[in-house]
């Protein structure tokens, strides 16, 4: 069994990676609307991710014998002015997940909690690759403007993504 505060930043971390879901299901709608279909689709797919990642987290308190407690999921953003702020906010939100998750692992550390400290390695290392997958994103948005052609093509490579 994990420690009571352990307990509580994980089911925290639990909430806050189902509304990351939910955000990007919204920004993927969203985009959809605009008929960027391949960001949307790109979207949709990371808030699959994100979905998993809370299971990941729900099941390992259950293998720990602790408990899990799901709280209400807040109502995300839903309005954005086009792709880039889109990816923006997107970014911003990776980040403050990153911290939360650096959180775990800290507080991890101070109780001496090797088995979560491993574990949220994972979540480390996967917060590294999504915020570098969403800035090179925001980085050749930033180079191609508002050209349509380039936001086109990104849109159909993109839409590729499994």
């Amino acid at each position: 069994m994990v420690s009571e505060k352990i307990n509580e930043i994980i089911n925290e971390q639990i909430n806050k990676e189902f509304y990351s879901g939910y955000l990007y299901l919204s920004m993927s709608s969203n985009l959809h609307e605009l008929g960027l279909f391949g960001f949307s689709s790109w979207l949709k797919i990371q808030a699959k991710e994100e979905v998993e990642h809370g299971l990941k987290l729900l099941d390992y308190l259950l293998e720990r014998n602790s408990y899990v407690t799901l709280k209400q999921i807040r109502t995300p953003e839903f309005e954005f002015k086009g792709v880039k702020s889109v990816f923006e906010t997107l970014y911003e939100h990776e980040k403050c997940i990153t911290n939360s998750v650096m959180n775990i692992a800290k507080l991890a550390e101070e109780e001496c909690d090797r088995t979560t400290l491993s574990f949220i390695d994972w979540f480390i290392e996967e917060q590294i690759e999504e915020e570098q997958q969403v800035k090179d994103i925001i980085k050749r948005l930033n180079i191609f403007g508002e050209e349509k052609s380039a936001l086109y093509l990104m849109d159909k490579e993109l839409g590729a993504r499994q």
